[in-house]
């Protein structure tokens, strides 16, 4: 299987990579998907209730929706390596990938679902209780905390963002900020200052997160005078960025402003022939399941469109020209 060129390989898993694999199998390109050999399934895979993902009512575990998803995706003919990619070079008419176990793989087109990572404090408190009060999204989690009282980390426009969506459910929210000012956009500021339920912890940081089953409270240390406190939380919130997962392809991909994967417009075409993008390693506005899984779909449907119009006898470069076409009149 590793010396044959196929039509699509899709690097990573999730909502996204999923969702493009059900998509290109279904239209018969018989996909090879790289799940990954530790972060099979992506994000959610460490989520618990997910309670916003259509068709859902009762909500469901996120490992159990990814399962769901991977089986739909091998209904159709996707085919799995449990492995990450290390190396790929993508600049080529047909794509190379190598993955953990030192295999090669080619194709004809690369879907790039590899996500995006949550920055984290640093903390060994942090996987031990994800899940069970710590949390990376006020989206997903925030309905769980109703009437409670919880902290958010972080002083950036995110941070507060996800500090005002809180106050929607918990009954007071101390934002904790490891300098004296915020480095949110102005309204920002003020939309948080005007908030009752919101108040601020200057010149701290979490040292530590109290709880053995779910979080009870985090110790805090004030950076300026070296003292420490704790604080009684139930829920807290980490809002210091994430990072996309470009390694691999860092130096053939044109990235953005934020070091996310450039598309074009509202395609999910990159700037190389033959290589899309979608899911979280794209956005960093929204990092939703749904619409990761949405842009996977795109994904999937561009490359199926790339390579028809290579079939048709275009050159690389043309058929690139006649997907992003065909896309752009889609919308």
């Amino acid at each position: 299987m590793s010396n044959t060129t196929r039509d699509v390989i899709i690097i990573g898993s999730g909502p996204a990579g999923y969702s493009a694999a059900v998509y290109a199998a279904r239209a018969g390109l018989m996909p090879l998907l790289f799940e990954g050999d530790i972060a099979a399934g992506g994000a959610l895979m460490n989520t618990t209730e997910v309670e916003n993902f259509p068709g859902f009512p009762d909500g469901v575990l996120g490992p159990d929706l990814m399962e769901k998803m991977r089986n739909q995706a091998e209904k159709f003919g996707t085919k799995f390596v449990t492995a990450s990619i290390v190396q790929a070079e993508l600049d080529q008419e047909v794509k190379k990938v190598t993955d953990s176990a030192g295999n090669d793989y080619y194709s004809r087109s690369v879907i790039l679902a590899t996500g995006s990572r949550y920055r984290t404090i640093g903390l060994a408190a942090e996987e031990r209780l994800s899940g069970r009060g710590v949390s990376w999204c006020a989206t997903c989690d925030g309905f769980f905390f109703k009437g409670q009282d919880i902290a958010v980390v972080g002083g950036g426009d995110s941070a507060l963002e996800e500090a005002t969506f809180l106050t929607r459910f918990a009954r007071s929210v101390t934002i904790i900020h490891r300098r004296d000012k915020l480095r949110a956009s102005k309204f920002m500021q003020e939309r948080a200052h005007r908030d009752q339920k919101i108040s601020f912890l200057w010149n701290r940081e979490v040292t530590d997160i109290l709880g053995s089953e779910k979080v009870s409270g985090v110790r805090v240390r004030d950076v300026t005078s070296d003292s420490e406190e704790e604080l009684a939380v139930t829920g807290l919130f980490i809002a210091i960025g994430h990072d996309p997962e470009v390694d691999v392809f860092r130096g053939q991909i044109s990235l953005d402003h934020a070091g996310y994967v450039a598309v074009d417009g509202r395609t999910t075409l990159t700037n190389l022939d033959g290589v899309f993008a979608c899911g979280d390693v794209v956005d960093h506005e929204y990092r939703q399941a749904i619409t990761a899984a949405g842009s996977g779909c795109a994904a999937a449907l561009d490359a199926e469109r790339f390579l028809a119009a290579l079939d048709d006898c275009a050159s690389p470069e043309e058929a690139r020209m006649e997907a992003s076409a065909l896309a752009e009149l889609a919308y």
